[in-house]
């Protein structure tokens, strides 16, 4: 079967993140991708210029079209950027009764820039984190949705079921932003907490690792267990971040190279 997985988020027209990296992690693992647009964001490797919102009402309109006319297997949701498109979305995948949601809490760029406004952090918390079968915090995100300053090392385990009180499936917790030579993510599926230990690659082509990590997810989702998926989509996002310096895109954090077992 190829699964068809839908992705909600914003743009990135230098194509290293948002839903222009989701459409192609999708392919790269061999899903059919579909998009609905939330905000139209002018960025680069650099930072983000200009962000513009989508009304949330046409946010809506794009996912029910989806949903009324193809099989959804999966869904991945990256930016919602305000409280009003977050509700938008919560009430549409509630409608469509959507599966495999892969929730992303997207709320910093790379270059620093805040992509979420303050309002939405509680509607994403209340309403978008109980549709998730995963979400992939980051601990700047994680510290955010639990109300803490900070997440150090030692607190990441603790975190991950702090996270699962919220309502997901499952926890995938990102070590990527400490130090140290492994970047160590906690997985916890409301039973086990599993350490998902990786290499940490040298490279300054991170711009997107979040987002290609969550779409790497929900486009296994269909076809695997949530651990086996969750691993798999590590798996890909390493080997995307090792092969990411034979691109030359950007002045700044440059992307990942998600079709590096395609490009020969």
């Amino acid at each position: 079967m190829i699964p068809n997985v839908l992705t909600i988020a914003g743009t990135d027209p230098s194509g290293g993140a948002g839903i222009q990296a989701d459409l192609k992690t999708f392919s790269a693992l061999g899903a059919y991708g579909m998009a609905a647009v939330t905000a139209l964001v002018a960025q680069n490797t650099t930072g983000v210029r200009a962000v513009r919102m989508v009304d949330p009402d046409f946010v809506a309109a794009q996912i029910d079209v989806v949903f009324e006319d193809v099989r959804v297997d999966a869904v991945k949701i990256g930016m919602v950027a305000t409280a009003e498109i977050a509700e938008a979305v919560a009430a549409s995948l509630i409608r469509h009764k959507a599966r495999h949601v892969v929730l992303d809490p997207v709320m910093v760029a790379k270059s620093g820039d805040r992509l979420l406004a303050d309002d939405a952090v509680e509607v994403l918390r209340k309403r978008l984190i109980p549709l998730a079968e995963v979400i992939t915090p980051n601990l700047p995100e994680a510290a955010v949705l639990l109300g803490r300053a900070t997440i150090a090392a030692n607190e990441m385990e603790d975190a991950a079921r702090e996270l699962h009180r919220l309502g997901p499936t499952s926890v995938l917790l990102k070590g990527g932003h400490l130090d140290g030579p492994e970047s160590t993510d906690f997985f916890f599926d409301g039973a086990m907490v599993t350490r998902l230990p990786a290499a940490r690659v040298a490279t300054r082509n991170t711009h997107g690792t979040g987002c290609t990590l969550s779409s790497a997810t929900a486009a296994l989702l269909p076809r695997h267990p949530t651990g086996e998926a969750v691993r798999r989509a590590k798996a890909y996002l390493s080997a995307a971040l090792a092969a990411s310096d034979r691109l030359e895109v950007g002045n700044g954090h440059g992307p990942v190279h998600h079709f590096h077992a395609l490009w020969r």
